[in-house]
């Protein structure tokens, strides 16, 4: 990478140090995966005022539109208005969002009736052998 003149400073801290001013820091990166809705991760980070917004994002108009979505119980209908959402947060550029991450497990076809859950949680409440 060509040197720029930018100047970054890397700090590794422990957690302890870290969690206490979170959200004091210039940059962070967040990973909201575990939260098996959308609007979950929205209503957590990005509404106004609320305490992990770490961004501090405060935005009318998306607020207006998560209270709108967060009402709609059909995922497809839903849908549009988070559509909308995405839009807001990307236009106004306080996130970067690289990528979405692919989750994958691995498993013998003898093992029936088991789905990987969102957080990597082990649940063979409904497994069985074949």
């Amino acid at each position: 990478m060509r040197d720029m003149g930018i100047k970054i400073k890397r700090t590794v801290m422990p957690g302890s140090t870290f969690w206490n001013d979170w959200k004091k820091y210039p940059f962070s990166s967040t990973a909201w995966n575990g939260r098996p809705l959308g609007i979950q991760v929205f209503s957590l980070a990005y509404k106004s005022g609320v305490v992990w917004n770490e961004t501090a994002f405060s935005n009318k108009e998306f607020d207006e539109k998560l209270t709108q979505a967060s009402s709609i119980a059909d995922a497809d209908k839903r849908r549009e208005i988070m559509k909308d959402m995405q839009i807001i947060l990307q236009d106004s550029g306080i996130m970067i969002q690289p990528f979405w991450r692919v989750l994958v497990t691995h498993m013998s076809e003898k093992l029936q009736g088991y789905r990987m859950h969102q957080s990597f949680e082990m649940d063979f409440t409904s497994a069985y052998m074949t």
